[in-house]
């Protein structure tokens, strides 16, 4: 006997399979051979296997014959990462290129405030414009609209709750580049992927330049533009890192960051005391340094475009610590993507609750024609602000040099934070080499013989910029032999997170893109 709602259950099945088709074989080819996953790939592909749970599967829009029904270029649900709940929202592109007035707009709204009623990490796999669609769509509906963009009061209080994560997943343009950046983390695969406010034809028609997408939007383009924080080369690559970032984070800002079991650092401790030349103009490797203090395979770079300063998440003893130090390799000076970035990294463990360790090589913000007509200062004078809000628990090792505003802002050294020298520290309103000739210009000027009078002033002051003359003074709180670097920050950090819980909570301001 079969049961009563038999005819309506095989129905639903019918329109689950429908639903599976996506756009169709011929656009699923397409999205292959562009070396592109579909989205029912790329989010088995995140979450554990068998996990997620899809929330308005049966949306769509009739077909060319009334009994297919096309579904809408928009998946969301609920899943697991490492067993954690997490929120996705991914664009289909075979369906109508992923514009967003050809999907029923509330799916995308609804991921949002999914993740916000259930406090959970936002993932969003983003292909297409996200919104606007076509000018064909104008002539089909009759009208057009004033834009408003959809559910962005949530989009914009999500930043302040929860991790937010995007990804593109292919051309991301419109509101989909926006969704991008409105988010804590976001990832361009290099070749596959691009990002641009408007794609070749609208850019041809309003500015006469003629580029392609990869030209307009591509990786080379935003290696240092600060418009995403890492470009990986594949779709693989791309989840890896996805899942990489929110495993150092909570849930939402009402939670604590995951502590794990503690790991050795893999790198070699004892390199700790020959990392740093003896010749100030010498640069050092940063990497063997993050190596020999952090948990083996913990070190997680966050911003690609910041030169110079780098920034990162990594763990002590199983905490996660947000991280930033300088690249000698890349420049000495805070430029003003490495500020921006600065503010970012601060801004993220102020949110979640994340103590900062700074691994303090500061020259200053950068100098010279290029530092000011990129705004140098603001951006600067934005980072110390944002390290000044920051409550959270700070610690410092000053591994060579401390200068200039940018140096006195890395931490906010107006609060109490733990703090230790490397010998190697050198630090003053600016370097001694370049005030030498200003300060002793008229003694230099009047004596018979000014290059030795000029070598006589720099021993004298070799002596005076000794760390050992600061601690003296009680002007650094200690110096001390590289090689402990990583024992004295991991009993720091389990003080650390003896006071962050009380910063549970949203941030005292709302976090901004």
């Amino acid at each position: 006997m079969s049961p009563i709602w038999s005819a309506e259950i095989a129905e639903l099945e019918r329109r689950r399979a429908m639903a599976d088709e996506l756009g169709g074989p011929e656009k699923i080819h397409r999205q292959h051979a562009a070396g592109r996953s579909t989205v029912t790939e790329r989010v088995a592909d995140l979450l554990d296997e068998g996990s997620f749970e899809q929330i308005g599967g049966l949306a769509g829009f009739p077909g060319e014959t009334g009994e297919h029904i096309v579904p809408t270029n928009f998946v969301f649900g609920v899943g697991t990462i490492a067993g954690r709940r997490v929120a996705v929202g991914a664009d289909d592109f075979t369906v109508r290129g992923g514009a967003a007035d050809a999907s029923i707009m509330a799916k995308q709204v609804d991921s949002e405030r999914l993740a916000a009623a259930y406090r959970l990490p936002l993932i969003r796999l983003i292909e297409g414009t996200g919104g606007g669609g076509s000018v064909r769509m104008l002539e089909q509906s009759g009208y057009t609209y004033v834009p408003a963009n959809p559910g962005w009061d949530t989009v914009v209080d999500n930043l302040s709750l929860v991790p937010v994560v995007a990804a593109c997943m292919g051309p991301v343009a419109g509101l989909g580049a926006a969704r991008v950046v409105m988010s804590h983390f976001s990832v361009l695969i290099e070749g596959s992927t691009q990002l641009f406010v408007a794609g070749p034809p609208v850019v041809r028609h309003a500015t006469g330049e003629d580029l392609d997408k990869e030209q307009l939007g591509g990786a080379e383009v935003h290696r240092r533009s600060g418009a995403v924080d890492q470009i990986v080369p594949d779709e693989a690559s791309a989840l890896d890192a996805i899942r990489g970032f929110l495993s150092y984070l909570p849930s939402s800002v009402h939670e604590l960051p995951p502590v794990v079991e503690g790991r050795e650092a893999s790198g070699d401790v004892e390199h700790l005391a020959d990392v740093v030349p003896r010749s100030r103009r010498q640069p050092y490797r940063l990497r063997p340094v993050l190596d020999a203090i952090f948990d083996a395979g913990s070190v997680f770079d966050y911003t690609c475009y910041s030169g110079s300063v780098y920034t990162g998440l990594a763990r002590l003893d199983g905490h996660p610590v947000g991280v930033v130090a300088t690249d000698p390799y890349k420049g000495a000076t805070m430029t003003p993507n490495g500020a921006d970035a600065l503010t970012r990294l601060v801004d993220l463990c102020e949110t979640f609750h994340l103590p900062i360790v700074s691994l303090t090589d500061q020259a200053g913000m950068m100098i010279g024609l290029q530092a000011e007509k990129t705004a140098s200062i603001r951006r600067g004078a934005r980072a110390v602000a944002a390290v000044y809000q920051a409550r959270v628990p700070m610690a410092e090792i000053i591994v060579r040099r401390v200068f200039g505003v940018g140096g006195a802002g890395q931490i906010n050294r107006h609060r109490y934070n733990r703090q230790w020298a490397w010998p190697s520290g050198d630090w003053g309103s600016l370097p001694v080499e370049g005030g030498i000739e200003a300060a002793y210009r008229a003694d230099l000027e009047a004596s018979d013989d000014p290059e030795a009078m000029l070598a006589e002033i720099r021993e004298r002051l070799e002596a005076v910029r000794s760390p050992f003359r600061t601690a003296e003074r009680y002007g650094v709180q200690d110096v001390i032999d590289p090689r402990r670097s990583r024992e004295l920050l991991t009993s720091w950090v389990r003080d650390a997170y003896r006071v962050v819980p009380e910063l549970l909570g949203p941030p005292s301001f709302g976090t901004r893109p």
